[in-house]
């Protein structure tokens, strides 16, 4: 499906090269640009409906906008309705406006492309943060606690980076690889944990976020969880905690498959009752991250895998949480 898409001034400051590169073959005479777009990735993620299309535009389905904003999704149908009509709304008016002034001028608010046969419309990530930011700051609704949480969200990040880090989504090596490999992680973990029980890797996950946006190379060969894991576990057997709070039990930890890790997958791996959970945090809080963590961190930074700034991450991390 041909898709009119007109960028206007806003192409400018474009950084994709792919999408620069269509741009200047696709040119026409009415200052639009025609684009072949499929979707090229899809998935819901907390009940958002979010994607890249295939020139790497990030975007989110009608309904996950909508979550996004904390409104009822046909208020965004009736956006796409009403857009650059008569019977245009002053909320469409405000936010095309918006869009006016980046130099985004667009017939519709959505590229609209198929998958699987159906249409679908893809609202692109420009004009879901003139949605979200409408919707933040200037609708007259009972509460706007969602949408600004989330625009807040996106303005710290880019709305790309989210999208692209959330689905997985990485065409160029866009992402860092050490992004790349906690997701992965993740999703190799997802729903592998019994009920009633907690598992350290997901209660870590904040930490190993915190490494990597401060240049951790966390990965196949840095994998702070395990340093974690074996204190923790040191220290339940040292206080007895199964008469506590029941006998800790194994699950199946699966790393991804290009890891080395996986060749013995799956790893036989502790998890605790929930009731110990208070426990655990207490003695990260307390004893984990003001003691061993600087000490371990430390040791990575003299074996090179981590930045000498990470020193400062760790008295950061050993503060008041």
């Amino acid at each position: 499906m041909r898709v009119r898409y007109n960028f206007g001034h806003h192409a400018e400051g474009i950084k994709n090269r792919a999408i620069s590169r269509i741009m200047t073959e696709l040119i026409t005479a009415s200052g639009q640009y025609l684009l072949d777009l499929k979707i090229e990735k899809e998935v819901e993620i907390d009940g958002i409906g979010m994607g890249v299309l295939s020139d790497g535009t990030p975007y989110l389905n009608a309904r996950g906008l909508a979550r996004m904003c904390g409104i009822d999704h046909t208020m965004i149908l009736r956006l796409g309705e009403t857009w650059a009509t008569d019977k245009e709304q002053p909320r469409v008016r405000r936010i095309r406006e918006s869009l006016i002034a980046q130099g985004i001028d667009i017939s519709q608010p959505y590229i609209e492309t198929s998958l699987g046969g159906s249409t679908h419309h893809a609202y692109p990530d420009t004009v879901c943060m003139a949605v979200l930011e409408y919707y933040a700051f200037d609708a007259k609704q009972s509460d706007n606690t969602t949408a600004l949480k989330n625009y807040r969200t996106l303005a710290r990040a880019s709305f790309k980076q989210f999208i692209y880090t959330k689905i997985g989504y990485d065409p160029a090596g866009l992402i860092p690889e050490s992004w790349r490999q906690f997701h992965d992680r993740v999703t190799s973990a997802y729903g592998q944990i019994p009920t009633g029980y907690f598992a350290v890797f997901k209660e870590t996950a904040d930490i190993i976020v915190e490494l990597i946006r401060n240049g951790a190379d966390v990965g196949t060969k840095f994998i702070p969880d395990i340093s974690v894991g074996i204190a923790w576990s040191a220290e339940w057997v040292e206080k007895g905690y199964d008469a506590k709070f029941g006998s800790r039990i194994k699950y199946d930890h699966n790393y991804p498959d290009y890891f080395p890790q996986a060749e013995s997958n799956p790893q036989q791996s502790h998890c605790y009752p929930e009731a110990a959970l208070p426990a655990f945090r207490k003695w990260m809080r307390e004893e984990y991250l003001p003691e061993k963590l600087p000490k371990y961190l430390a040791g990575k930074i003299r074996q090179g895998m981590l930045p000498a700034s990470l020193s400062e991450i760790a008295m950061r991390l050993t503060g008041p949480s």
